[in-house]
């Protein structure tokens, strides 16, 4: 017999239907599903090592969580993923605010209508999805909101006295009984709102507004915080905190690797942008490599974080540079090139919170410069370290620096304006005037396509500004590539002037 057909209690009692609550029903769902070498929380990447198993420990242990860490570490994809956890459906009785179980009634309501129809009392089942309730905590939350008040609207229309529990009005935890509820943020709660969970945790039970009230709620509580909470808006209360059995500490992804896993699950890409646009596994780097450089900048706030978001939108305005371009110049198929990233530099401004320094910089300054240190950090996973073939004494055995030919074209007088919005096929034909750029390439990269290799070749580019042997400056609409003492004279003579300025030198 299909078990949500049953629309009766005395059914359900036939049935031999067992309660479990609602922790004992997720602890008996992971175990069956370790056992079975299964996923236990599909999605979440990085965490297979720390989070998860840790995670996994406290819902053996029936515990309340909490969450610890800084934002857009997936604090709350954890708590959503355990809804997986649960059973598909469970029986309530049908009319309950609360989700009361058959077997086990605790509101008036559901009391009263059994005692009043006994077997024939009517039955519903609640799915999984429905068994979530999620709360952003903020200062303006209140006890009505979370727990409930009297109603004096329903005490009216029912002729009630104020002392008769059917006039309260179940706040958001109560209607969540039988399931999984997380507050986001619990230091944005005011001290007296958090008292108010003091009894739900160690008890089970609500009180409102003087109520001799016992109502054992059945819920799995869950909570985040970000530790800069702590000094800058709130704490959580001790005894609270004591309550909750398990904090569990969240972190950043620790490898390139899984950085780019994240971002390529999670990156809102149509499928009209794929088949237009592609995206080089060094771009892909580029980008992740810019969140890295952020995570340990002196102008960022480490306390704040830096998002997985941030690599996420960046790679979204990434494609869509590539895929604005394309559309101007009537091209049905282009890449992400290089000068694209400078369409990223809103991503990184939004995403960031910047120390006193970082402030005295500016945002974009600063976003440049993180975007300048990626293509620092990366260039030598590619090419040989700049700073390593200066640094070879007389003595030794001197390699032959492969970058001679380019920085002495540079050194000639010669220059390289490379338009954002130019076509491919021009930018490619423009990449080739430096001589050596192409055979560097190729020497390093034999195999690579006409599209790889063009690619490669405006990476070198930007790899040597990086390292301050040419001059890069991003100017409206184009990038400067120059030799670096010509531009230094030039500057320092005053015949420069650009909305954005910067160069290899200056953020070396």
């Amino acid at each position: 017999m299909d078990i949500i057909k049953i629309k009766t209690l005395g059914d359900l009692k036939k049935a031999d239907y067992k309660r479990k609550t609602v922790k004992e029903e997720i602890r008996d769902n992971l175990i069956r599903k370790l056992r079975a070498k299964e996923s236990t929380f599909e999605g979440i990447l990085g965490y297979e090592d720390s989070v998860i198993p840790d995670t996994e420990r406290a819902l053996l242990s029936r515990h309340n969580i909490l969450f610890l860490g800084l934002r857009g570490q997936a604090k709350t994809r954890m708590a959503r993923r355990m809804v997986e956890l649960l059973d598909e459906y469970i029986p309530y009785v049908s009319g309950s605010e609360i989700n009361d179980d058959p077997l086990h009634p605790i509101s008036r309501f559901a009391r009263d209508l059994i005692q009043k129809m006994g077997d024939d009392t009517p039955i519903s089942w609640l799915g999984r999805a429905e068994r979530y309730g999620e709360k952003l905590a903020t200062p303006d939350v209140s006890v009505a909101d979370l727990i409930g008040d009297i109603d004096p609207i329903k005490a009216a229309n029912l002729r009630l006295n104020f002392a008769d529990e059917q006039v309260i009005h179940f706040g958001i935890i109560p209607k969540s009984n039988r399931g999984i509820f997380v507050i986001n943020e619990i230091p944005d709660l005011q001290a007296r709102i958090q008292v108010s969970l003091f009894n739900i945790l160690e008890e089970g039970d609500i009180q409102i507004r003087g109520f001799k009230l016992r109502m054992p709620l059945d819920i799995l509580f869950v909570f985040t915080a970000n530790p800069e909470d702590y000094t800058n808006r709130g704490s959580i209360v001790t005894p609270l905190k004591d309550r909750i059995e398990s904090q569990i500490l969240t972190h950043y992804p620790k490898t390139l690797e899984t950085a780019l896993s994240i971002t390529e699950q999670e990156a809102d890409i149509l499928d009209e942008q794929k088949a237009a646009v592609k995206v080089s596994d060094l771009v892909k780097r580029l980008i992740e490599q810019v969140a890295f450089e952020a995570r340990t900048s002196e102008f960022v706030d480490k306390k704040s974080g830096v998002s997985a978001r941030l690599t996420i939108a960046a790679y979204e305005n990434a494609v869509s540079a590539a895929e604005r371009r394309a559309i101007l110049n009537n091209e049905k198929e282009t890449q992400v090139w290089m000068s694209d990233l400078i369409g990223i530099v809103p991503s990184i401004t939004g995403k960031i919170e910047l120390v006193y320094e970082g402030e005295q910089e500016g945002p974009y300054q600063v976003a440049f410069n993180l975007l300048e240190k990626a293509f620092r950090t990366q260039f030598i996973q590619y090419f040989p370290n700049p700073e390593q073939l200066k640094k070879r004494k007389g003595g030794e055995a001197r390699e032959e620096n492969p970058f001679k030919s380019i920085t002495s074209w540079f050194d000639k007088g010669n220059q390289l304006n490379l338009f954002f919005n130019t076509k491919d096929e021009e930018k490619t034909l423009q990449l080739y005037k430096v001589d050596g750029l192409h055979a560097l390439v190729k020497k390093f990269f034999k195999h690579a396509s006409e599209k790889e290799t063009a690619l490669l070749m405006e990476f070198v580019l930007h790899g040597l500004a990086s390292y301050s042997l040419i001059s890069k400056k991003v100017v409206e609409g184009k990038i400067e590539f120059k030799d670096l003492i010509g531009s230094m004279v030039n500057l320092g003579s005053g015949s420069f002037n650009t909305d954005q300025d910067y160069d290899g030198d200056d953020l070396g």
